[in-house]
């Protein structure tokens, strides 16, 4: 589980990297925008993926949280 966890966050970093990549991309601004913009998108989805899978996680007993 802390495997697909941590595959998840490397993508939503990745997906970031690639929005910035775009952003200082030397393409036209038409281009340039949607590449950003649909990475951006990518990055919120993995995001939300990202939380969902863990509250699943935590309501099927596969994590649990520390108690300090």
């Amino acid at each position: 589980m802390k495997f697909a966890i941590l595959a998840l966050l490397a993508a939503v970093v990745g997906a970031l990297a690639a929005a910035g990549v775009a952003l200082l991309g030397g393409r036209d601004a038409a281009t340039r925008d949607r590449r950003m913009a649909r990475a951006l998108a990518w990055r919120i989805g993995l995001s939300i993926a990202l939380f969902l899978g863990v509250l699943l996680a935590w309501q099927l007993g596969w994590i649990a949280p520390n108690a300090v």
